[in-house]
């Protein structure tokens, strides 16, 4: 059946895996796409929506890249909401309501319409792995698949053990069945795995649901879109959301079951997601609360089916189906599907490389949740960089690593890899240091030109980009050069409330008021509608312009902070060093950094546990 031997085989058709074999494939590789169900491609198993605080900036990315996830949510939204708009632009993040069945579906179709990229149906059993180098797959009829380079992304599935309330059974999603035998291959050539548990909310009807009870979620009035490309339009009709609240009423039924929730009764030990508990776990952890927000949230444009964030539970279906017709709206509440807790097997991401190759194994990638990490956003830009550097090795050219300050995606890899994680790791804005640079509204100017360069962006976003900046910075010219007189803006600014001039002054002064913005100024002020508009029309030229001159000094002073960190950077740290012999080094940041292994003393300033004093012993050590 496969005679041939690929450049790349990934395995695990999730968010992880369609962005790694996209890549891979695109960058010329001949690639091959292993998953158990073909029908499941880029399955939504949790929440139907893409985006959101911190992940709404890893999706712009990923298309700025030139990955489909952005192309894909667009395409498939039906509601658009650009969160923390009250809030500083390093904070604003995009996010969608997606339709679930139409995102799977349009994930397949653009992959079917990738060259280089073949697909196979069927449970990989295990790795071909000689002489500490991967050679391929082998599957569960026994077949053998040879591939110069192999990509995991297993998600949930490696030996997946599902829980509803005293009830067990194996499965890596529900319907879907578990899969066995990698992990043990992996043991066995050395690698250390651990177990973690996530958890999902009840599916329910929603033409049992009493709307006029909730809160009516509407979208953007003017909704923006992920994809720089022009491929993706912005949505003209959306779909509302509505929001309701637990009681203590529903509190007190929920507890009626926690002796036989497996969170509780000691059924499963593992970690759980920090910042997406489960509603018997936000209950018992915040007891004082009296009620907890639960988003209705539907699952597509035409389908009835709804799902209730935040009320992930494992506990038994009677409590659960109890528990929410007590909420208003969900009196005569018909339930799809119970939710489900669900523990799985990973592999603690310190074992990995910046390329998300592992240390053990050569020509051996992980991405998703088999890093310990959970989301679709972060599991598919790991799924891309992986697919990008596993293509980039077997072609023999130097490997793609962003860095902390070019984008979150350099952040969640280099955490990853650096401090490890023992809980599901999700991204937010708070891990990146250098947020005021890593904005959603500049993605593609940061990392366009880096996909152009690989050969993942194509040459007609890489020139949409160079004459977006150039305007970009054109614009800012006027807004520097440019001087207005009491006469012309004195009548807008004393309509909207902020103090006459009463002198000629710079535009970019004006600008700096906290009441002033761009797009009112153009709107208002015809001498600078006249003069910007000679330049560009496009909005996100004009927004990010403003952004640039209103937040001048946090910019400047991020930007000199990076320049700093990456003369740490700079500095290398042999891959032989013994830390033994490095003299006055503390016990703990000896064996630390014996265990890391770090690249540069930049990265080994941030693993947990090693000290300032550890790092200046080290770099003199180094000779520097």
């Amino acid at each position: 059946m496969f005679l041939e031997e690929y450049d790349v085989i990934v395995v695990g058709a999730g968010h992880a895996g369609c962005e790694a074999a996209a890549a891979a494939a695109n960058l010329g590789s001949k690639t091959l796409l292993v998953t158990m169900s073909l029908q499941n491609i880029a399955q939504m198993s949790c929440n139907p929506a893409m985006g959101g605080i911190a992940k709404g900036q890893i999706v712009r990315e990923i298309d700025a890249l030139g990955g489909y996830s952005g192309i894909v949510s667009d395409k498939t939204a039906i509601q658009f909401k650009m969160l923390n708009k009250s809030k500083g632009p390093a904070m604003w993040s995009p996010r969608v309501q997606s339709d679930r069945m139409r995102f799977s579906e349009e994930w397949r179709l653009m992959l079917e319409g990738t060259p280089n990229l073949d697909f196979y149906q069927e449970m990989v059993k295990g790795l071909i792995i000689e002489n500490g180098k991967i050679r391929g797959i082998r599957t569960a009829l026994g077949i053998e698949i040879k591939s110069k380079s192999v990509v995991l992304t297993n998600g949930t599935f490696l030996n997946g053990l599902i829980h509803i309330g005293e009830k067990q059974f194996g499965g890596g999603r529900a319907g879907e069945s578990a899969a066995y035998g990698i992990t043990e291959d992996l043991v066995n050539a050395g690698f250390q795995s651990g177990r973690m548990k996530t958890g999902t909310p009840p599916r329910v009807d929603g033409r049992s649901l009493d709307y006029s009870k909730m809160n009516e979620e509407k979208g953007d009035a003017k909704p923006d879109k992920f994809s720089y490309s022009d491929i993706t339009s912005p949505l003209i009709h959306q779909r509302s959301c509505h929001m309701t609240y637990t009681s203590l009423d529903v509190h007190n039924i929920l507890r009626e079951g926690f002796d036989r929730s497996p969170m509780f009764n000691g059924r499963i030990q593992s970690l759980g997601p920090r910042y997406c508990p489960s509603i018997e776990d936000k209950i018992n952890r915040f007891a004082d609360k009296e009620r907890h927000q639960l988003f209705v949230e539907p699952e597509g444009w035409n389908t009835c089916e709804v799902y209730v964030n935040g009320f992930s539970t494992s506990l038994p279906e009677d409590i659960q189906f109890k528990a929410l017709s007590s909420v208003a709206g969900f009196e005569k509440v018909k339930f799809f599907r119970p939710g489900y807790a669900i523990e799985y097997d990973y592999f603690p991401p310190t074992q990995l490389k910046h390329t998300l190759e592992t240390k053990l194994v050569e020509g051996l990638y992980f991405a998703g949740q088999i890093n310990g990490t959970t989301g679709y956003e972060e599991a598919a830009s790991q799924g891309l960089m992986a697919g990008i550097n596993a293509a980039l090795k077997v072609q023999e050219k130097a490997p793609l690593i962003l860095k902390r300050d070019e984008a979150y995606i350099g952040v969640l890899i280099d955490d990853l890899i650096t401090k490890g994680t023992e809980e599901p790791y999700r991204m937010f804005t708070s891990r990146a240091e250098f947020r005021t640079l890593l904005r959603q509204d500049n993605a593609d100017l940061r990392l366009t030109p880096l996909g152009y360069e690989i050969g993942l962006a194509s040459l007609d976003r890489f020139e949409v980009v160079k004459s977006k900046d150039i305007d970009y910075q054109r614009v800012i010219k006027i807004m520097r050069e440019t001087s207005f007189s009491p006469e012309e803006v004195n009548p807008w600014l004393e309509e909207i409330g902020t103090d006459p001039i009463r002198q000629k002054l710079r535009m970019i002064n004006i600008l700096t008021r906290p009441q002033v913005g761009l797009f009112d100024m153009i709107s208002n002020v015809e001498s600078v509608r006249n003069l910007i508009g000679a330049v560009s029309n496009d909005p996100e030229v004009i927004e990010q312009a403003e952004i640039n001159v209103k937040y001048e000094g946090y910019i400047e002073r991020e930007f000199d902070l990076a320049q700093k960190m990456n003369r740490l950077e700079d500095v290398r740290i042999f891959d032989d060093l013994n830390y033994d012999e490095v003299k006055s080094l503390s016990a703990e940041g000896r064996q630390k950094m014996a265990k890391i292994r770090p690249k540069t003393l930049g990265q080994a300033s941030r693993i947990s546990g090693v000290s300032p004093a550890d790092i200046s012993i080290l770099m003199v050590h180094l000779g520097r």
